[in-house]
């Protein structure tokens, strides 16, 4: 077995678990016990610029903020230069706008450093902003392991389907042709293996399927909204009673009850066998 100190794995925690008695530098240099001082010195030094915490080390971790240390904890973890860094929901004790904003700053400095990282986290937008690839866990099973890209827009499975951003299911029938008539009109793309002529099948929408449009003749009832900022989150009723969701910007708010023009713009046809 090879000892810990030589696995060249390093390890972000998600309660920081900074040494409370010793000062920034000492924290960052506590596993280069190796290295020579001057060494040391600067690998430190350079650490902290790579945070973003230059001429901070000689403070104490109770002396800076929830963000500043994180961001030691991770030059503590970067220090040795580990093959693989381990993060475990490490943003989480964060508020959404520093946890976003440290996300991207982890992404640069670890590709800055050409270190491979695995991250874990249940925040969807956290993983998008900084792998390259990400894996959905169902029942302690990879469900799926892509790109965000494919994850969002090419779920292989309706719980990554409904699990992934926002999402409703509308039901299809599959036609000679091998295309999908549903309700919003007859869609080409992939099906379901084995689905033949005359099955149902349920076809994903997510929010930035279904576009706001005054001048369609197709219109469907508000039925819920939630304010996003720079978007409004509808959920709409077609005719027939199926409900699907409606990302659209918000300076024109629509109330519950009103009916508002609508148009299909799916480029990602998904489709799963009802109830699979």
């Amino acid at each position: 077995l090879v000892p810990a100190e030589q696995r060249r794995v390093g390890m972000v925690f998600q309660d920081i678990a900074l040494f409370p008695h010793l000062d920034v530098a000492a924290n960052i240099g506590f596993g280069l016990d190796r290295w020579t001082a001057h060494q040391r010195r600067a690998r430190v030094e350079d650490l902290l610029t790579l945070v973003g915490l230059p001429g901070m080390g000689g403070r104490y971790p109770h002396q800076l903020s929830g963000g500043q240390q994180q961001r030691v904890a991770l030059a503590r973890a970067l220090a040795p230069k580990p093959r693989l860094l381990l993060l475990d929901e490490p943003f989480s004790a964060l508020d959404a706008e520093l946890r976003e904003q440290i996300s991207r700053d982890v992404r640069a400095i670890l590709l800055e450093e050409g270190i491979t990282a695995l991250f874990v986290t249940h925040d969807q937008n956290e993983a998008f902003a900084i792998a390259d690839r990400v894996g959905v866990m169902h029942a302690g099973r990879l469900a799926q392991w892509d790109t965000p890209y494919r994850i969002y827009h090419r779920p292989r499975t309706r719980f990554v389907a409904d699990f992934i951003g926002r999402s409703s299911f509308i039901p299809g029938t599959v036609t000679a042709e091998g295309r999908v008539e549903t309700c919003l009109g007859v869609f080409a793309g992939a099906l379901p293996d084995g689905a033949a002529p005359g099955d149902r099948v349920d076809v994903m929408i997510r929010p930035d399927d279904i576009l706001h449009n005054d001048d369609s003749p197709r219109t469907a009832r508000v039925v819920d909204r939630a304010f996003r900022g720079a978007h409004m989150l509808y959920t709409l009723e077609l005719d027939g009673g199926v409900r699907v969701p409606c990302m659209a910007p918000s300076h024109h708010a629509h109330p519950v009850g009103e009916r508002i023009g609508i148009e299909l713009e799916m480029d990602h046809l998904v489709t799963f066998t009802p109830g699979g």
